[in-house]
């Protein structure tokens, strides 16, 4: 009846309107936030990642992240989960990547890297050690 046809009206005027939000997102214009090193949200860490081999779209890579504290100590037993995605498109990475390895000196290997087509992808790490947790974010133009 009328109120299916006014809650479909509703719901689609809330999807549009939220795929619009999506489309106005854009690529950070800092050049500091496409580089290597980033610090954590709160400033706990300071994370650099050193992709292990070089970036190419749908190629599965490693990457290499060091894990400092604010004060520049290495971070060698910390607990590390990747997410990211493409957040123009709305979807995350394609691959559910992994630190499988401590390579010492706050080393830590990531495997399972995948970008799956060109453009702007967000690479978050959450990081968990006796320091807290907080949350490090690489910014790529592929």
């Amino acid at each position: 009846g009328e109120t299916t046809m006014k809650r479909l009206a509703l719901a689609l005027v809330a999807a549009a309107q939220m795929s619009a939000c999506m489309i106005f997102m854009r690529p950070p214009s800092d050049p500091k936030l496409y580089e290597p090193t980033q610090t954590s949200a709160a400033q706990m860490y300071k994370v650099t990642m050193t992709p292990a081999e070089s970036i190419r779209v749908g190629k599965l890579h490693s990457w290499n992240i060091q894990v400092m504290t604010a004060d520049g100590t290495p971070v060698d037993s910390a607990k590390i989960t990747v997410d990211g995605g493409m957040p123009q498109h709305g979807h995350g990475l394609p691959t559910k990547p992994l630190v499988t390895k401590q390579l010492g000196d706050g080393r830590h290997l990531v495997e399972g890297m995948k970008f799956n087509m060109g453009g702007w992808w967000v690479v978050t790490f959450e990081v968990g050690s006796s320091q807290g947790s907080d949350i490090v974010t690489f910014n790529l133009k592929l």
